[in-house]
């Protein structure tokens, strides 16, 4: 299975658009987005794939975001989601909340922990949790995404 990390889109749709090209060609199957999702623009442009969403420091209490995420057959799981794709536990979040972000990892609760917010792409084995932060879709130099083959947890950062 291919699953698609997106984060920090910060509702800008000329860049989330070349992000949705690039998935298309890496034919990934889901989505995360890791949050600062900006604009529910956003989440029409991310309509084709099932996505699971959390929220970010710039996205508020999700308000605008839950009826555009339901139509488009999405979840938004709040400020934290779990989820148990193809035999691994995942866990996202924003990562704005280092604490949490801190206590997730070190939980070795989780397969795979997601997240963003800082823009820069990460990818670091801590005890049997692989950290994953996609980098961004806006605001980085390079932009960039990351595709996770599961259930093997082979992540690749792609460029935009």
């Amino acid at each position: 299975m291919l699953v698609g990390v997106i984060s920090d889109t910060h509702g800008h749709q000329p860049f989330t658009r070349e992000a949705v090209r690039m998935l298309e060609t890496l034919e990934v199957e889901r989505l995360i987005h890791c949050g600062d999702v900006g604009s529910t623009e956003v989440v029409d442009l991310l309509r084709d794939w099932p996505v699971d969403y959390v929220l970010g420091n710039v996205d508020g209490d999700g308000r605008e975001f839950e009826t555009a995420i339901s139509a488009a057959g999405g979840w938004l799981h709040g400020q934290f989601g779990t989820l148990e794709l193809a035999g691994r536990r995942i866990a996202i979040l924003h990562g704005h909340d280092t604490r949490r972000l801190r206590e997730t990892i070190a939980s070795e609760e989780y397969d795979l922990v997601c997240h963003g917010h800082t823009h820069v792409r990460r990818l670091e084995q801590s005890g049997p949790t692989l950290v994953l932060n996609p980098g961004a879709v806006f605001r980085a130099n390079p932009r960039s995404i990351a595709v996770v083959r599961l259930p093997e947890l082979e992540v690749t950062h792609v460029n935009l």
